[in-house]
C-alpha cells in the first residue's frame, strides 16, 4: 500500500472512498459514519477546538466513553496538528490517578470528555484533597456537550518527524510513561501491517478492542482505514457483557478480520460452552483472528479453534502476531494463510545465553511457546546475550529492535529515555526470546511488567497499595504475573513474607484481595506466603525465582491447605434463591467465597469475574439482571430480592 508522509494524507485519501466505519454499542444499539463525514465532522470539531485557542502542539486528552466520539476528537487533533492523547475510562482509583497524572505531566493539556466523567472525577479530587488536579479539571477540561461544531478548522500543515500522538502505560502510584510517536512511525507501522496481514478493500473487520490500547487504535482503526475496509469497532464492554455478540456480529458483517488477546477467547469460551451461537451461524468468512497483546497461549488457541470448527472457522485463521508500543504497536507477523505453530522445550534451559532443548510435549519439563512470525516490513529484530552481543538462532536473548516504527523518546523522561536503548541504538523491548526455523518465540519478559486482559501493570504500583494493608510493608510483598500452561492467561499472584501460622493467614490474604480489587479493579489469583523473599546481592527482589518454585508446583500443596473447602448445602442460605446465587459466584470467584450479604464490590473480584457472574445469572433468569443494577443491589441477597420483583 501507499506509504504516507503524515496521517493528515491518510485522511485525505480515506475522505474520497465510499466506506464506513460501524459503531456497534449494544445488540441493538449501532450507528455508522462514512469516511467522508468523518472529514466533515472531524474538521468541524477542530474549527471548535480551535476557536477554544488550542493550536498546534497542544494536547487534547480524549477521555470518553463514546467510540464514535473517541474517533472524531483523534481525527479532529491530526487535521490540527493537536496531539491526541487517549487515555482509557475505568471505574477504578488506578484508573482516575493514571488520568490526573498524565494531566500533570503534559505541558499544554486539554481535558475532552463527558459531563457525567467529569464530575465524577472532580468528586473523587474533592473526597481525596487533591486540589491541584481539581484546579486542572475546573480551568482546563472542554466538555463534548459543550463544545458544538462550528465552521470547519483551519488544516495544519505537519511533517513527518511531528508527535502524531502519545501512548501512555498503565501508572498508578508512579508516573505513567508516554510513548511518543511520530507520523513517521505511524505510517510506516501502517503500511507494513497492512502488508503483512495482506488486507485489502474487500476486506471487513470487527474489533472489540479498547481504541485506547494500541491494536485496538493502531491495527483495528488507523491501519483498517489505510487499508480502505468497512471495519467495526464493537464497545469493550459490549463484548463483556455479550461475549457471543462477537461472533453472531462477525457472521452478519461478514467479517474478514478479527482480532483479540487470550482472555478474549477465553471469556468468549465460557459463555459459548454453555449457551453456544444462534443456529446458521457460518463464520468461513473469517481470513484472520490476530492474536497479540499479552502472552499466547497454544492450548487456549487449539481449544477455541476446535470449538468453533464446527461452525466453519478454520483452522489457519488463528494468526500470531507480536508488537509492543515502543515500536508503535507491529513487530512481527506470520504468513496469512499458515498455520500456527509452536515450540515444545525444556523450561529449564531458559535462561539468557541458554540453548532451547526440544522435548516431547507430555514430558513433565515442558513447556510451549507459540512462533509469530517474522519482523514487518521496516523493522529489524536481534537477539542479544547481556551485553548486548547478538546470538545465534536456537540461544535464549533479549529481544531489541530498531527501525522506522520505533519510538525516539518517552515524554518528558530523558532517563527513561536513555534506558531505552542500547549503545548502538536498538529499542531494548525487555521481553525475552529465540528465533525458531527462522521465526521469533517470546519465552517471557525480563522487565516486571504484568500483563492482565490485555492492559499492562508495574508490580510496584501494586505492591504499594498492598503495603497500606495493616501489618504489611514494602519488604514483606512481591506482586508478580505468571503464566500456567493450562490456565493460558496470566495469573496475577502475591507474595506475602509471613511466618506465623496459616489459619491466621486467609484474613490477611482476603485484605489483600479487597485493596488490589478495590484500588486498581484487578483481581488476584493467589496471596502466597513465604518464608524468604529472595534477593539479590545487592537487595534486588528475585520475582523470576518465586515464578519458578510456583511454576513448578512448590506451592501447590500450601495452595491447596489454604483453598476454602466446598461448602456443603447446609453452609448455603437458607433462601433457594440466594443459595443459588451463592453457588454461582462460586464457580468463577476462585479462592474467594462470596456470602449473601457481601458487597460484591468489596471482596475482590474483577469487574470482569462480576460480569461473568450476571452472565451466568441471565443465564438461569434471562432479561432480569444487568450489571448495572448491582449499584443499585451490591449483595446477592439484594439481587435476589430484586429479580423477585422482576416477575
Amino acid at each position: 500500500m501507499t506509504l504516507y508522509d503524515t496521517m493528515t494524507d491518510l485522511l485525505v485519501d480515506a475522505r474520497g472512498k465510499d466506506r464506513h466505519i460501524r459503531f456497534i454499542d449494544g445488540e441493538k444499539d449501532e450507528s455508522e459514519l462514512g469516511f467522508g463525514d468523518l472529514w466533515e465532522r472531524a474538521s468541524a470539531l477542530l474549527g471548535a477546538l480551535q476557536a477554544r485557542g488550542m493550536q498546534k502542539g497542544d494536547e487534547l486528552v480524549i477521555f470518553s466513553k463514546s467510540n464514535e466520539s473517541f474517533v472524531i476528537a483523534y481525527w479532529a487533533a491530526i487535521l490540527g496538528g493537536i496531539v491526541p492523547v487517549p487515555v482509557a475510562v475505568g471505574i477504578s482509583d488506578e484508573h482516575r490517578y493514571k488520568l490526573f497524572r498524565i494531566l500533570k505531566q503534559l505541558d499544554r493539556a486539554t481535558l475532552f470528555t463527558e459531563l457525567g466523567l467529569l464530575e465524577r472525577l472532580l468528586e473523587f479530587a474533592t473526597e481525596h484533597g487533591l486540589d491541584d488536579v481539581k484546579a486542572i479539571l475546573e480551568q482546563r477540561t472542554a466538555l463534548i456537550s459543550d463544545v458544538k461544531p462550528a465552521d470547519a478548522g483551519e488544516l495544519v500543515p505537519v511533517t513527518p518527524d511531528d508527535v502524531a500522538f502519545i501512548q501512555y502505560s498503565s501508572g498508578s502510584t508512579s508516573d505513567p510513561k508516554g510513548v511518543v510517536l511520530s507520523h513517521r512511525n505511524l505510517c510506516h507501522n501502517i503500511r507494513a501491517i497492512v502488508d503483512g496481514m495482506q488486507w485489502m478493500q474487500e476486506d471487513q473487520s470487527l474489533s472489540w478492542m479498547p481504541l485506547t490500547h494500541d491494536m485496538g487504535l493502531i491495527g483495528y482503526h488507523l491501519s483498517v482505514m489505510a487499508a480502505g475496509m468497512n471495519h467495526a469497532v464493537m464497545d469493550t464492554n459490549v463484548f463483556v457483557r455479550r461475549p457471543l455478540l462477537w461472533m453472531i456480529k462477525a457472521n452478519e458483517l461478514r467479517a474478514t478480520q478479527l482480532c483479540s488477546p487470550n482472555f478474549g477467547y477465553k471469556h468468549f469460551l465460557k459463555l459459548f460452552e454453555r449457551k453456544g451461537l444462534p443456529d446458521g451461524t457460518d463464520l468461513s468468512c473469517v481470513k484472520l483472528i490476530l492474536n497479540g497483546a499479552e502472552p499466547i497461549s497454544w492450548d487456549l488457541c487449539e481449544e477455541f479453534l476446535a470449538a468453533l470448527a464446527p461452525l466453519g472457522l478454520r483452522h489457519n485463521a488463528m494468526f500470531p502476531v507480536y508488537g509492543l508500543a515502543e515500536a508503535t504497536v507491529g513487530v512481527s507477523v506470520g504468513v496469512p494463510g499458515g498455520e500456527p505453530s509452536r515450540i515444545v522445550v525444556d523450561r529449564h534451559a531458559l535462561r539468557i545465553g541458554d540453548t532451547v532443548e526440544p522435548l516431547d510435549a507430555d514430558n513433565a519439563d515442558a513447556v510451549s511457546f507459540v512462533r509469530v512470525g517474522n519482523a514487518i516490513r521496516d523493522v529489524e529484530i536481534r537477539i542479544t546475550d547481556d551485553s548486548d552481543a547478538v546470538l545465534e538462532d536456537g540461544h535464549v536473548g533479549h529481544i531489541q529492535l530498531r527501525g522506522a516504527s520505533v519510538t525516539e523518546r518517552i515524554y518528558g523522561d530523558e532517563e527513561a529515555t536513555s534506558g531505552l536503548f542500547t549503545a548502538d541504538g536498538w529499542l531494548r523491548t525487555g521481553d525475552v526470546g529465540v528465533f525458531s526455523d527462522g521465526q521469533l518465540v517470546i519465552t517471557g519478559r525480563e522487565k516486571d511488567i504484568i500483563i492482565v486482559n490485555g492492559q499492562n501493570y508495574y508490580p510496584h504500583d501494586i505492591e504499594e497499595i498492598i503495603a497500606e494493608v495493616d501489618g504489611l510493608d514494602l519488604g514483606k510483598v512481591v506482586v508478580a504475573g505468571a503464566t500456567p500452561t493450562k490456565s493460558g492467561t496470566e495469573e496475577l499472584l502475591v507474595f506475602i513474607l509471613y511466618r506465623q501460622d496459616l489459619d491466621s493467614f486467609q484474613a490477611l490474604a482476603d485484605s489483600v484481595r479487597e485493596a488490589v480489587g478495590e484500588h486498581i479493579g484487578l483481581e488476584v489469583d493467589h496471596v502466597i506466603p513465604v518464608s524468604r523473599i529472595p534477593k539479590t546481592t545487592s537487595g534486588k527482589v528475585q520475582r523470576a525465582h518465586l515464578l519458578r518454585d510456583y511454576l513448578e508446583g512448590e506451592f501447590a500443596e500450601l495452595l491447596g491447605q489454604l483453598a476454602p473447602a466446598e461448602p456443603d448445602a447446609a453452609e448455603l442460605d437458607d433462601d433457594p434463591l440466594v443459595a443459588e446465587l451463592e453457588t454461582i459466584c462460586r464457580e468463577f470467584s476462585k479462592e474467594r467465597h462470596i456470602g449473601a450479604d457481601d458487597n460484591l464490590f468489596e471482596v475482590g473480584v474483577s469487574s470482569l469475574t462480576l460480569t461473568e457472574i450476571v452472565l451466568a445469572i441471565d443465564e438461569r433468569y434471562p432479561g432480569k439482571l444487568d450489571i448495572s443494577d448491582l449499584f443499585d443491589y451490591p449483595t446477592l441477597r439484594q439481587v435476589a430480592a430484586f429479580l423477585r420483583t422482576k416477575g
